[in-house]
């Protein structure tokens, strides 16, 4: 009788907390994540777990702490899970190969991808080589990350950041290179 009366003694005391301090949890979700369906889903994440986990708590007086030390888990879990789903680097460079999966491209459009890819090229070999050798090895040899950090004798860090910079400026050079519009490329 005294464990029922504990437990419901516990799950009425979730409800208060909820109830009077719920809505600072939320916010301080809100905080980390910094969208509003995110932070609402992951809210209810935080309550169901706790909820399942009362029983764990020994002294009701850890349960700030506790329940904020969910959430702050729930989304690291979140962002866990995101940068697992993404891919590693956004490829806004190649946009060029985002149909390739149609069944029979039409000969202008195979041609039109021939000069795309040959002008891709040309912008790559213009930048200096310590960023475009790593480009080319990964998008031309097929190298990993690491495999390209082995051959070049630098640390992955090294290899990724390089990356970074050859693909933003490869952007500028592409966006400064691409015909304004209303003009045509082959005038």
């Amino acid at each position: 009788m005294t464990c029922v009366y504990a437990k419901k003694e516990t799950e009425q005391f979730y409800e208060n907390w909820i109830n009077e301090h719920g809505h600072i949890l939320y916010n301080y979700i809100l905080s980390l994540v910094r969208n509003r369906d995110l932070a609402e889903d992951l809210y209810q994440e935080v309550l169901i777990s706790a909820y399942c986990h009362l029983n764990t708590l020994e002294k009701m007086s850890n349960f700030n702490g506790w329940i904020y030390r969910i959430a702050v888990n729930k989304c690291r879990d979140y962002w866990r899970k995101k940068k697992t789903q993404q891919r590693f680097w956004e490829e806004k460079v190649y946009f060029y190969l985002n149909d390739r999966k149609q069944s029979s491209p039409h000969p202008e459009e195979i041609a039109i991808r021939k000069c795309e890819r040959r002008d891709m090229l040309d912008y790559i070999q213009s930048l200096s080589p310590m960023y475009s050798e790593p480009l080319l090895l990964f998008y031309y040899e097929n190298l990993t990350l690491t495999e390209i950090s082995a051959a070049k004798k630098v640390p992955l860090s090294t290899v990724k950041t390089r990356m970074r910079r050859a693909k933003l400026q490869l952007m500028k050079i592409v966006e400064q290179s691409a015909p304004a519009e209303g003009e045509y490329a082959f005038s």
